[in-house]
């Protein structure tokens, strides 16, 4: 079980902040409608039952690098350097060359990365928006470029799968892929993404667990058993995401915010 260490702690040391857009930011409107997660959503832990997502809207892309240096310089207590160890871990912004500078071996329109919970949490604020939860980010990642849910089909599986299969790189892609169905771009194939309740995924591998109430009682609402373990992309997001404190940072995961 996760917990968001230090929540109390992290909103007092992270100031005020703006209710109001501070950056102009692309976003389009999600419809919402009957969604069958990947995981649970129904009393049973082992049953999927199809649960109701309401109307949102998600940012296009994710967050990029030139966007979270304009926020680090209207909020300085986020510069690398400068957060506080219980709301970013020592490899915050690691790869950065300065306090709120990435330097130029960064692109500034690729994702940004090596960023905590707390801090994405605090940008997507900035911008007037929240971090999207784990149901709203699974019901727009379930798009190809045609249908707004493509899960069933292999090819598209594949597709996805093959990301994860490349070496991986470097330095990260310009945001800006491939559009899906609803207009939302990169969902797949450049970084792994935050969203808010990543503390509630919880990953049981041991079959011993399958339906079993303690665990329900000790991880609360996000005791998790994978409905579809064919959804093979899907499950590794789920297992990296649970894996992580609210302070961890990695060269490859980001965000986008949502409304």
């Amino acid at each position: 079980m996760k917990r968001i260490a230090g929540f109390a702690l992290a909103i007092a040391a992270s100031c005020a902040w703006p209710a109001a857009s501070a950056f102009a930011a692309e976003y389009v409107a999600m419809p919402g409608g009957m969604f069958e997660s990947v995981l649970p959503q129904g009393p049973v832990p082992t049953l999927s039952t199809p649960v109701e997502v309401p109307p949102f809207s998600m940012r296009v892309t994710p967050v990029t690098v030139g966007e979270f240096e304009a926020f680090l310089r209207s909020q300085p207590q986020w510069q690398k350097g400068r957060v506080a160890r219980v709301l970013a871990e020592r490899r915050y912004l690691a790869a950065w060359s300065g306090a709120s500078e990435a330097g130029p071996s960064i692109r500034e329109n690729s994702p940004v990365t090596d960023v905590s919970w707390f801090a994405a949490r605090a940008y997507c604020e900035s911008e007037g928006g929240r971090l999207p939860t784990w149901l709203e980010w699974e019901y727009a990642a379930a798009a190809d470029a045609t249908r707004t849910d493509a899960r069933k089909d292999p090819a598209w599986r594949r597709r996805i799968l093959s990301w994860y299969e490349r070496p991986a790189a470097s330095s990260l892609d310009a945001v800006g892929g491939e559009a899906n169905a609803y207009g939302v771009r990169d969902m797949h194939g450049l970084v792994w993404e935050w969203v808010d309740d990543f503390n509630a995924l919880f990953i049981a591998g041991d079959s011993r667990t399958q339906g079993d109430p303690d665990l329900l009682k000790f991880c609360g609402a996000g005791a998790i058993n994978i409905i579809d373990k064919d959804s093979y992309a899907i499950v590794m997001r789920i297992a990296l995401l649970s894996s992580l404190n609210a302070a961890d940072t990695t060269q490859s995961l980001g965000f986008r915010c949502a409304h």
